[in-house]
């Protein structure tokens, strides 16, 4: 199933509208605020994700944190009660991993935060397992909120048996409220949940636990899923009894106002129940909040959904006391940006990253395509503008590493026809004469191009990388495995055929800064590698 703007916004085949009359005698009038793939972004990020530096505190490049996004909460926590609305907070996972922040307090920054905050519930998601059931056990240990997955089964895991919970049960407003969690099923291949964790199908465990829930008098159940939007719109046709999704994963942007939003706030999709099932997603890196307003039905059945994913701008108010807790947390991390990771045999520049091959750009592209074996990948593909600094010789920090990719990229994971591949290369030659930063850096693959050639006619020849190390012209029927980064997998630098024409996507592994660490840690000292993998036809 392919989801597309056009025609998720043109969709009329689900409204929540029942009549007025119906809707002012609601039993219950729930809002539940909402957050997803928070990943340790305590500190406010620019527009890439990454932490904000000093120059760039001020409106329009700085957004988030936890201490605005306390402060927001609190304050629609009011309004809501002020209204008469019960209120609950959820999480639909992904808290961990993503910044210094992780790396260096393995989760317990994320549950200090929380605590704070005051969540009712959080789902499990893939990267809760990154470091092991030890690391998600003692976060568990320590929650103040319920953490939730229908789908897996932990029985034999000793750190987490009996810990991770299907769903929870909330007497709120005179109702029983069934908040039912979902984790997705591919978290064995792209995180490390160990041989005792297993993960069971997703509809069937949703649609298991939801009756539970209802033998339990629950009369609305909430699916708090971790499976990305295109799982959840099938997920709302195929359970029935659902009320509403809160969802993750896939870091989508549901809004009717922020800009560039993927779809409307709420998403209405028809249910199995043949009423409409409002999903909502509130984007990622603690940039957005949701707030969905229900007036349900005694049946749980929706007669009017509302609200918006809203931005945290630079300028909206901050929690003191969440302000200080980070603030606290933030200290050892100055002395991990200093920490020392590795070394060079020489400096490497990123003067010609934006042009041609270049040394560093081949070493980062290594490392990608080492990471992402693994999960199939063949050929790697950075571009040139990601890379913002150079390595300087000898010693390189952990800080050195933010400089040269201060973004937070994520690695990603594709399958794409060799046609695509070979589309997607003429898109990275397009514009180099501009220093445009889609040029590409490559891994796996090799290719001779002509600079003067008119755009799209500039490629004049592909080969693969084989596993006895020589090469095979690209196949344009094959599909091949591929890594990148998030951001042009999802149609940055115009790189719109790894977004349109990708199979099996997943954006969301590790950040590629990981990725490089443990690349400098394999081979110190990295020297200059520049074997000819881009070259100019004759």
């Amino acid at each position: 199933m392919r989801l597309s703007r056009r025609r998720l916004l043109a969709s009329a085949a689900a409204t929540f509208a029942a009549p007025a009359v119906l809707r002012a005698q609601a039993p219950l009038r729930l809002t539940i605020l909402h957050t997803n793939d928070v990943h340790a972004r305590h500190e406010p990020t620019n527009r890439f994700g990454a932490a904000c530096r000093a120059e760039e505190q001020a409106p329009g490049s700085c957004f988030g944190g936890s201490a605005r996004l306390a402060a927001a909460l609190a304050a629609e926590r009011s309004a809501a009660e002020r209204e008469g609305r019960t209120v609950l907070v959820l999480d639909a996972g992904d808290q961990f991993m993503g910044s210094l922040f992780y790396t260096h307090w393995r989760g317990l920054a994320e549950l200090e935060v929380m605590n704070a905050i005051g969540y009712d519930a959080m789902a499990v998601g893939n990267h809760e397992f990154d470091n092991g059931p030890p690391v998600l056990g003692r976060f568990v240990r320590g929650a103040r909120f319920a953490v939730l997955s229908a789908n897996i089964d932990a029985s034999a895991e000793p750190e987490l048996a009996d810990r991770i919970a299907p769903f929870v049960v909330l007497e709120r407003g005179g109702a029983k409220i069934g908040i039912v969690g979902l984790t997705t099923e591919n978290t064995p291949r792209i995180s490390s949940p160990g041989p005792r964790v297993r993960f069971l199908p997703d509809a069937e465990a949703l649609a298991a636990a939801s009756r539970s829930a209802r033998d339990q008098g629950v009369s609305v159940i909430i699916a708090l899923t971790h499976v990305g939007l295109r799982r959840d719109v099938e997920l709302a046709r195929a359970v029935p009894g659902l009320s509403a999704i809160v969802g993750g994963h896939s870091h989508t942007l549901l809004s009717n106002t922020a800009q560039g939003a993927f779809a409307r706030y709420p998403l209405p999709e028809q249910g199995a129940s043949g009423f409409a099932i409002p999903i909502v997603q509130a984007g990622a890196n603690n940039r957005y909040y949701g707030r969905l307003d229900l007036d349900l039905d005694a049946a749980g059945r929706v007669l009017e959904a509302r609200g918006d994913a809203r931005e945290l701008g630079f300028a909206d108010p901050r929690d003191p006391a969440v302000e200080a807790i980070v603030a606290r947390l933030a200290e050892p991390l100055v002395a991990l940006r200093a920490r020392v990771i590795g070394s060079t045999t020489e400096a490497l520049s990123n003067a010609l990253c934006r042009r041609t091959e270049c040394a560093i750009g081949n070493l980062i592209a290594e490392a990608m395509l080492e990471a992402g074996r693994p999960a199939g990948a063949e050929i790697a593909l950075q571009n040139g503008g990601g890379i913002r600094a150079g390595f300087p010789a000898g010693s390189v920090t952990w800080g050195d590493l933010l400089t040269v990719l201060p973004f937070s990229n994520t690695l990603a994971t594709l399958k794409l026809r060799g046609a695509d591949i070979r589309a997607a290369l003429e898109n990275g030659l397009s514009a180099f004469e501009q220093g445009a930063g889609r040029f590409p850096q490559v891994a796996g693959l090799r290719f001779t191009w002509r600079p003067n050639a008119p755009v799209g006619s500039r490629l004049v020849s592909v080969s693969v990388r084989q596993p006895d190390g020589s090469y095979a012209p690209l196949d344009d029927d094959r599909v091949y495995g591929v890594v990148t980064n998030n951001f042009l997998r999802q149609g940055g630098d115009a790189y719109t055929v790894l977004r349109d024409r990708a199979i099996d996507p997943y954006d969301s592994g590790p950040n590629l800064e990981d990725v490089m660490e443990a690349f400098f840690a394999r081979r110190s000292p990295l020297s200059p590698l520049l074997d000819g993998r881009i070259a100019e036809a004759p």
